[in-house]
């Protein structure tokens, strides 16, 4: 059987618009950092991100026109203010793209275990692909300029052991256990997340336009600055460091080299984004203040979501994707 004649599923078609609209969400704030960062060798990676994805959105452009499905808008140089003041350090931009590199390997594979066609999953393949190269390019830029922040370091045990105890789930009442490695990925990884989320709305609320959206930047704001400090005191209280914050990348600058709807569907974004993250930490959490720490924290997530829809749909940023045929319309049309 020929796959490429196959026509798209509903998540095929589904993982494609996505990509296309946080593609080009990332790229618009790609070509603004790479306007204003000095350093050659960041410059040159941002160059390379832009680049790369300029061929993939040509190409998710046509697998959706080859199926008869509008391109979606997204985002557009109209959302990109040129000539703005820098808003954020070299240091930051590195950072944030190391970051965003991430949630696109996420997004990738995801797509691509859930495509059938075979060019769906070759794209995929080579989107991954640019994903893991990139990856690697940012992770040692950042060791080499002294900025990435690695994980707390174990030490070896002499042997293996076994959970002996019931008190191994308790964290509340002093007779718990250390935290696990296994759930120091998570811990870890949702502070450095949190701390993107963090910066990016303390950056968005000082540019913002809107009254309306620099009040939910400041919520978002409060809300992952608590969800960084809940997270860290539960890694101090084991003598482990945490990752530092990034609030000193931001500069002064009040003037947006953004549209307010580009900046409100970022930081949207980047909460829906870290549910997965969230709901992953829950899963391999065995310990109870844990278990509720990561409760609390998606629910505070769904508040701060359910109010950036609001805002985003009262305002009309936020494009409809694909929907599945309404049959009771379809035969009342008749």
């Amino acid at each position: 059987m020929d796959t490429e004649k196959l026509k798209l599923t509903s998540s095929e078609i589904g993982s494609l618009w996505a990509e296309y609209i946080d593609g080009t969400a990332t790229d618009v704030v790609n070509k603004y950092m790479h306007s204003i960062i000095e350093d050659e060798e960041i410059k040159a990676i941002f160059n390379d991100a832009i680049q790369i994805f300029e061929k993939q959105k040509n190409q998710l452009k046509t697998f959706m026109e080859n199926e008869g499905f509008p391109v979606p808008i997204g985002f557009t140089e109209t959302d990109l203010y040129s000539g703005k003041p820098r808003l954020f350090t070299d240091a930051f931009c590195l950072n944030y793209l190391h970051i965003m590199t991430l949630h696109g390997l996420l997004g990738h594979i995801t797509a691509f275990s859930i495509s059938v066609r075979k060019d769906l999953r070759d794209f995929y393949d080579s989107c991954d692909n640019e994903a893991k190269k990139m990856y690697h390019r940012t992770i040692e830029l950042l060791l080499e300029k002294g900025l990435f922040q690695r994980d707390p370091l174990f030490y070896p045990q002499s042997q293996i052991q076994y959970i002996s105890s019931k008190d191994f789930i308790d964290g509340f009442i002093g007779k718990g256990r250390k935290l696990a490695a296994t759930e120091i990925i998570s811990i870890s990884f949702n502070i450095k997340k949190g701390i993107l989320a963090k910066t990016l709305s303390i950056a968005f609320s000082q540019v913002a336009e809107s009254e309306e959206v620099r009040k939910f930047l400041t919520h978002s704001e409060k809300t992952a600055d608590g969800q960084i400090k809940a997270l860290a005191k539960i890694m101090q209280a084991d003598n482990l460091p945490v990752p530092k914050s990034l609030e000193t990348e931001v500069t002064v600058s009040t003037d947006s080299p953004f549209s307010d709807k580009l900046l409100m569907y970022h930081i949207g974004f980047l909460f829906q984004a870290a549910q997965n993250y969230h709901g992953a930490g829950l899963a391999s959490s065995m310990r109870a203040d844990l278990v509720t720490t990561y409760e609390s924290i998606i629910l505070q997530n769904l508040k701060v979501t359910k109010n950036w829809f609001d805002i985003m749909v009262k305002n009309k940023w936020l494009e409809q994707p694909p929907l599945a045929p309404n049959r009771t319309e379809i035969a009342k049309d008749k």
